[in-house]
């Protein structure tokens, strides 16, 4: 069975720099198309960055485009990471890793929260001025 854990989480200043990790584990963790949603209290989960490694597709939510980078760890397969620049207030939230197999209903909504079906417990950033 997957699991996921989060890691990188902290403070940040505006326009600072961030890398999160999320650790899959389980035998089938290369069929898994990974993503980070992000929430602040009270509003629904965000989607920021989807990605299928094996087929190095990407997808990034309007908001972090051009500022984010999804990508699997060169040297561990099991590590997909978010590198986070030019951070800014908007960026303070709560951030999930989740997974689902990749299908096709994948590929059609990357960044919508409900196909995932296995989450991670979330790693908080917080950005100060």
């Amino acid at each position: 069975q997957i699991q996921l854990m989060e890691s990188g989480g902290g403070s940040v200043p505006v326009g600072g720099s961030l890398t999160l990790s999320c650790t899959v584990s389980g035998p089938s963790y290369n069929l898994q198309s990974v993503a980070f949603f992000r929430s602040v209290k009270g509003e629904e989960r965000e989607g920021v960055a989807a990605t299928w490694p094996p087929g190095k597709l990407v997808y990034y939510g309007d908001a972090v485009q051009g500022r984010f980078t999804i990508g699997q760890d060169t040297l561990n397969k099991r590590v997909i990471q978010l590198r986070m620049e030019n951070i800014q207030n908007e960026d303070t939230g709560m951030y999930y890793c989740a997974a689902q197999e990749y299908t096709y209903e994948w590929l059609v909504a990357p960044l919508s929260p409900s196909g995932y079906k296995v989450w991670g417990q979330g790693t908080q950033v917080t950005v100060f001025s």
